[in-house]
């Protein structure tokens, strides 16, 4: 599993002093489901063998308290990335 906020990746927590708080809205809960996925997926990418060198995952909310993950990818990690799924994309239609 990806050591969240480690060496891996910049993880960035939820800034309270960057948000308009709506009273009932639970932030936590969607900032802590974004992190969960945000390392999910750091996990998954090392996993096939992407080069996360400078990438960023970050976790963050909506307005709604919905968990959102910002990917700040180098360009030649995102074309790495993109072949991937390419290549996937091109197994799925065959075995469908």
């Amino acid at each position: 599993m990806c050591d969240f906020g480690g060496d891996d990746f910049e993880v960035e927590g939820l800034d309270p002093d960057a948000l308009l708080w709506v009273r009932g809205v639970d932030y936590l809960a969607g900032w802590r489901e974004a992190a969960r996925v945000a390392a999910e997926l750091g996990d998954v990418l090392a996993a096939v063998g992407v080069d996360l060198e400078g990438a960023k995952l970050q976790a963050s909310t909506t307005a709604d308290g919905s968990g959102v993950v910002r990917l700040e990818l180098p360009a030649a990690t995102a074309r790495e990335i993109a072949k991937l799924a390419r290549a996937a994309a091109a197994q799925r239609r065959k075995a469908g």
